[in-house]
């Protein structure tokens, strides 16, 4: 049975040094914003999505998520927030999933 722990915190609370540090000791980390950077990359599985949701505006020249433009707006629009949730959680909970079923180490970091 692996034992998963979740490491949460606010934007520069050391989530990413703590999360090195229990690599090194060899524990697998699970890493959502990763999970959700790959995404939103060119050819990502949410883009075609974000497309939909927000049009070619918001995609970048590479066909990437233009990070910067959607940060602007869902800083500003708590619909629009939503809608981006709405989008990648379920993706990102579904390959969070997917990796951590496929551990058979005795703890995961997430």
């Amino acid at each position: 049975m692996t034992y998963f722990v979740g490491l949460t915190g606010g934007i520069g609370s050391g989530k990413s040094t703590v999360a090195s540090i229990f690599a090194e000791l060899g524990v697998p980390v699970i890493d959502t914003d990763a999970i959700s950077h790959q995404l939103t990359q060119s050819g990502g599985n949410a883009i075609t999505a974000i497309k939909g949701s927000f049009g070619e505006d918001y995609i970048d020249a590479t066909g990437a998520l233009d990070r910067a433009k959607m940060r602007q707006l869902v800083f500003s629009d708590a619909n629009a927030r939503q809608s981006l949730e709405k989008i990648l959680h379920p993706l990102i909970l579904s390959e969070t999933r997917s990796q951590a079923e496929s551990s058979s180490a005795p703890y995961v970091l997430l």
